[in-house]
Parts: C-alpha cells; structure tokens; sequence
C-alpha cells in the first residue's frame, strides 16, 4: 500500500446502488477440486459468476464494475463448520477495489474489462481480458419473481472466502491465510430469476476454462445494497 496515498481505506464499506447478475452452471467436480486448498473441501459441483456494478461505492468512485466467480465449500474448523463461497478468480475494471480486496481479504483479484447491460428483453454480463471475452453470461430481463434465498440456495456467496497470500520480498510467504468475510446489511429492492446461458473462451492469463460448462442452471438477476465488513482469519498455514 503506498504509504503516502493509500488506495483505500478501512472497513466498513457500504455498496449502494447495485445490479448484479448471477450465473449459475454445472462443472465436473474434478475441476473444481483441483483449485480448492486444503483444508477446505468442495461441495457440489455448481459454479457461481457473479457480474455487478455498484452505483456508489465511498472511497472507490461510481459505477465500479467486478466478476466474482465462486464455488461452494465447507471449512471444519474446532469451533464448527464455516459454509460459503470460495472465489478463484476474481475480476474488477477499477484499481482502488483491486488493491482493497486483495490486501484485507486476500481475493485474486484482476484488472479486467467488466460489463453489465441489458439488450432489449436480455441482460449480458462479460469479462474481456486482453480483447479476448472470456466470459459472457445472459439471462431473460426480469422474467420471475425471486428472492435473496433462492440465489444463496446452491452457492451461498454471503459469506466468501479467499486464500490470502503476501509474500517476503525474497519470494517465501510472509502471510498465508484462508479468510472469510460476510456481507452484512443486506438490502433487497428486487430479484428476478430465469433460464441462464454461460460460454468460456480460454485465456492463459484469466483460466475460467479451468471450470468448463456443462450444464445451463438458472440465472438471476438482482438489485439493492450492502455493507462489507471486516472478516476472520479461518486457517492459518
């Protein structure tokens, strides 16, 4: 972090006036086993890509774009088990929100063009990275009611959790974490759902291909607003 002109500033953080898109597709599970650490475990086959823009954002600016793609797993720890999302790749179009969550939660975070828009009667997330769409989501403009439950039921991104690695200036690991961090304050103004297309172009600099489509689940397409607090340190390398 510069010293002088940090990137961001400390937690909370409120995101308002978001629109988010969730893609919901079946995987092989090998796949995602081969990208989930110990000792988390994976649970299901199902992956999550989470396009959003969020309209204010303190500290970041207006209009700020990210791609969060995650998959379930399950953390056993002494205390009892932690559920939620795992995020192995992670894309945001806006440096300040780079830097934020790769330095409190550890997210992979990448620099990418990342867009959210509706066409007609369809709403078309993509990722670009190096004039290449590595991904493109669509989903049907509002075409069921839905709710936050029915989002969270397969992939519950409320809570994400991220291995956090910072290193010694001589390469070793200085710092290697599995952390979590929970959205809290979470305000609803609208959810729709419906059927969801999904298609992956490979890119050796962003590997979503690593997690190929093979079934088309539902989509959804939801409004409000939320807070990103700080989160907990949930293994310790």
């Amino acid at each position: 972090m510069p010293f002088h002109d940090p990137l961001h500033g400390a937690p909370p953080g409120r995101f308002s006036d978001g629109e988010v898109l969730a893609i919901q597709y079946r995987t092989d599970p090998d796949a995602i086993s081969a990208l989930v650490p110990a000792p988390l475990h994976p649970v299901g086959d199902i992956v999550m890509v989470q396009i959003a823009r969020w309209g204010d954002v303190p500290g970041m600016g207006r209009d700020t774009y990210e791609a969060n793609i995650m998959v379930a797993v399950r953390h056993d720890a002494a205390s009892g088990p932690v559920a939620g999302a795992y995020s192995p790749y992670f894309f945001v179009d806006n440096d300040r929100a780079m830097a934020g969550g790769r330095e409190f939660h550890g997210q992979p975070k990448r620099m990418a063009d990342v867009r959210l828009v509706t066409r007609g009667d369809l709403i078309v997330g993509s990722v670009r990275c190096n004039g290449i769409d590595v991904f493109t989501g669509t989903l049907p403009y509002k075409s069921r009611p839905a709710t936050l439950d029915d989002v969270r039921r397969r992939v519950d991104f409320v809570t994400n959790i991220n291995l956090k690695i910072i290193p010694q200036i001589d390469g070793r690991p200085a710092l290697r974490q599995l952390t979590a961090r929970d959205l809290s304050d979470i305000e609803i103004t609208g959810c729709w759902t419906g059927p969801c297309t999904a298609r992956i172009e490979p890119n050796a600099q962003a590997a979503l291909y690593r997690l190929p489509v093979l079934a088309y689940l539902e989509g959804f397409y939801w409004c409000g607003d939320f807070s990103l607090v700080g989160g907990a340190v949930l293994h310790e390398y």
